[in-house]
Order: structure tokens, then C-alpha cells, then sequence
């Protein structure tokens, strides 16, 4: 499959940075150790009170709202998953690709997720959910109504909220796409490459392959 994806833009103010993952064989004690850190920077800058404030996150909040949703009832998965973390829980191991993608959501504050790409059909396109539309998410069946939403030839696979089964990745996956919801003009594609760049660095289980972006 060709990369970078193409998308059609049809919410504006958002840009999708693309990033190729390989897994591979690594230190998992690295990955630990990242997670750790991640952690800590997050409590260290942040609390649950703040977290609402900060530039990428009210940006994110703001682009929720123009969409039709309300992200205090369906929170951004990077602030969803920032407050279990500002609260005391420590990210779990999940998968290699899965806790990058949650430490490089935790330091940007933007909402990130991972897909198999054998299981996404391009092209893509960023849109809101239409009424009864909806996804088996990995929280079972999702309302997509209002959702900023990505969407493939096969459908609905993915929002910064949570993601579709179909896209999971297990340790099955042979390539992963990676997907960072970003507000325009607020956290730049660079910054999202460099941050992976680094994480990828720091603790080598997934081979960084072309990174890209497509504006909103």
C-alpha cells in the first residue's frame, strides 16, 4: 500500500500527521522505561484541574465542538488518557506500536492511535459522523453521530476518540500505520516527527519508516 495516504479534508483546522511503523525485536525493559518518563513529564507539567487549559488540548476541544461534538461526553483519547495517568495509573505495556503511539500522545497532547494496515482500504477521508452511523469500537459499539471520523473504502475506522476492531494491532501485524490528530497551527508535523523520532530512539521495537502529513 502506498504512502503516504491520500485524505480528503472535509473538517477543517485539523491535520493528520502519517507515520510508518515496522515492529521489531527490542529491549522491552526500553519501553518501560519510556513509559515511566512519559508519565512523569505528564505529572510533572500537569494536573487534571489544568489539563483542559492547555494550548493543544483546548485547541483539540474547540475543533470536537465545530464538529458537532461535545468533548466533555466524549473526551479526546489523549485527554482520556492523560487524566488516568495525572491520577496515578501508569500506562500499561500493550503492544510496542500502541505504547508509542500513547507516549507521543501524552507529550503532544493530541490524539493518536495506530491501525494494521492490512486492515484499511485508501483513500481516506477526515469528516463528521453522519446520524445512525456508527463503528464495533474498541469499546464495543460506538455512535459516531457529530464525531470527527475517519473513514476508508470499507467505512468508519477510526476517530480521536477511540478506534475500530478492524484496525487492532496484534502481534500478528506486519505494518502499522500511525495517525496524530493535530490542530492546525497549534502542534506542528515536525514536532510530532521529532517526538516519535526520539521515542523510536530511546526504545527501538518498531522500525520509524516516511513520515508525512495532510493539512487540513
Amino acid at each position: 500500500m502506498s504512502f503516504p495516504p491520500v485524505v480528503d479534508h472535509e473538517l477543517e483546522g485539523w491535520v493528520l500527521f502519517w507515520a510508518e511503523l515496522a515492529p521489531q525485536a527490542g529491549p522491552p525493559e526500553a519501553l518501560a522505561e519510556v513509559r515511566r518518563e512519559a508519565a512523569a513529564r505528564a505529572r510533572a507539567a500537569l494536573t487534571v484541574e489544568k489539563l483542559a487549559a492547555h494550548p493543544a488540548a483546548a485547541a483539540v476541544r474547540k475543533l470536537f465542538r465545530a464538529a458537532g461534538c461535545d468533548p466533555t461526553r466524549y473526551r479526546p483519547s489523549a485527554e482520556a488518557l492523560l487524566r488516568r495517568v495525572l491520577k496515578g495509573d501508569e500506562l500499561p505495556a500493550i503492544d510496542p506500536s500502541v505504547d508509542l503511539n500513547n507516549c507521543l500522545s501524552m507529550e503532544l497532547v493530541v490524539p493518536a492511535c495506530v491501525m494494521d494496515v492490512g486492515g484499511i482500504t485508501p483513500p481516506f477521508t477526515l469528516r463528521a459522523g453522519r446520524p445512525g452511523e456508527s463503528m464495533t469500537s474498541m469499546r464495543g459499539p460506538f455512535d459516531l453521530a457529530a464525531k470527527p471520523t475517519l473513514v476508508d473504502a470499507a467505512g468508519p475506522f477510526g476517530t480521536p476518540i477511540t478506534d475500530s476492531e478492524r484496525v487492532k494491532v496484534t502481534a500478528a501485524t506486519t505494518g502499522v500505520w500511525l495517525v496524530a490528530y493535530l490542530p492546525a497551527g497549534v502542534v506542528t508535523p515536525d514536532e510530532a516527527a521529532g517526538c516519535l523520532r526520539r521515542l523510536v530512539e530511546r526504545a527501538p521495537l518498531a522500525r520509524l519508516g516516511a513520515t508525512a502529513h495532510t493539512p487540513g
